[in-house]
């Protein structure tokens, strides 16, 4: 709704460079108008109305042309002398570059857009793969569209229950990250604390200083080697220990560590003197890390625990190395069976890029829901 408004406030307002502006979309207009015309046109049949319209652009730049060698002739006295400064003339240009942009875009959709539907309805029922990009494109994704849709679900599947059981991870691993020393704790409660704390921290350096890709791997054959070990057959240990189980582990380990940095900052990012009120007031140190530092930590930290989800959807690509069929691999596989790699790895892109624009659009209006608003930009990698 406030795209709406913001659009009809564009409209109704005077611009400064309305001419301007406006010709080069009447320009853009009349190079659409001089593409050839599919069998799909629904202005080619029209003649004397296509030619209409083709006049009108014209007309246009013919208007704007003349203001602007009015303004040329009358620099510093423009809005007294030239008419086209007039209120008048002002209210009717606005109208004519509706007109303008209008007709440039019935151009576009009837020769761009109708153009592109016919090449789509070619290329589907083609024999062979056509030897252009963009009927090559088509042909590929629309023969191999089942390969895209399982790697789309299986990755999003990745990220999705990834993301979440990292989360929880994170909970665990953050709260025996951030343990101290409390004055009431025995020897063996600090102990435990001191092996808790130190395991954290290692698993932390070691996660985040090493590829995801390599850890993918190393899980992978290391689950592999374990069940093999454990008398299982090839075949079994493979039902068993499935790349996709492995992936899933990979991802989540990984977002862990990440995920529970995130919690550490947004936990001491909380005011000590919080955690010591708490106290004071006869809590615990744990009644009041729970009720006190963790509910604002948490949504300190949600902006960045979210976009893990984004970063795990573009992250979860490497895991085809051990053959997990997610995107990645299934875009692999089409270029393997077609031997076009350009075509195949540009649907992929733009899949990936719309996966992650709508998780970004759902992120955000979660975030505001929780009052913690994420970041307009999309994240990187880990």
């Amino acid at each position: 709704m406030k795209a709406i408004n913001r659009l009809v406030s564009f409209i109704k307002a005077d611009h400064r460079y309305v001419y301007l502006g406006t010709s080069v979309i009447a320009a853009l207009g009349l190079a659409f108008s001089q593409r050839n015309p599919t069998p799909l046109s629904f202005l080619a049949p029209t003649g004397v109305f296509q030619d209409c319209l083709w006049a009108i652009l014209w007309a246009w730049l013919v208007v704007s042309a003349a203001a602007l060698v009015t303004k040329l002739m009358h620099w510093s006295d423009y809005r007294e002398k030239s008419p086209f400064a007039s209120e008048r003339f002002r209210r009717g240009a606005r109208l004519g570059s509706y007109v303008a942009v209008a007709i440039a875009a019935v151009f576009f959709i009837d020769r761009c857009v109708m153009s592109f539907i016919d090449l789509v309805q070619v290329s589907i029922v083609s024999d062979s793969n056509p030897s252009d990009f963009l009927s090559s494109l088509v042909y590929m994704t629309y023969k191999s569209g089942d390969f895209f849709i399982r790697g789309i679900e299986i990755t999003i599947a990745l990220a999705t229950f990834g993301t979440v059981i990292a989360f929880f991870l994170a909970l665990l691993f953050v709260f025996l990250r951030i343990q101290t020393f409390d004055r009431v704790d025995n020897d063996l409660v600090r102990f435990f604390k001191s092996i808790g704390r130190g395991f954290t921290t290692v698993y932390s350096t070691i996660v985040r200083g090493t590829p995801m890709m390599v850890q993918g791997l190393l899980i992978y054959y290391a689950g592999f080697t374990v069940l093999r070990g454990m008398g299982f057959e090839t075949a079994q240990a493979n039902q068993i220990w499935s790349t996709f189980t492995a992936g899933l582990v990979t991802i989540s380990l990984n977002s862990t560590a990440y995920m529970m940095e995130v919690l550490r900052g947004g936990i001491e990012s909380i005011d000590p003197g919080q955690a010591e009120a708490a106290r004071s007031l006869g809590l615990s140190q744990w009644q009041a890390m729970r009720k006190v530092v963790f509910p604002q930590g948490i949504k300190n930290a949600i902006p960045a625990l979210t976009n893990e989800l984004i970063i795990n959807i573009k992250d979860s690509s490497v895991l085809s190395v051990i053959g997990v069929f997610d995107l990645m691999y299934a875009t692999t596989t089409v270029a393997g069976v077609y031997y076009r790699q350009m075509e195949v790895y540009c649907v992929a892109l733009v899949v990936y890029l719309i996966l992650t624009l709508v998780a970004s659009r759902l992120l955000e209006a979660f975030g505001k829901k929780l009052g913690a608003e994420a970041p307009a930009t999309l994240p990187s990698s880990n």
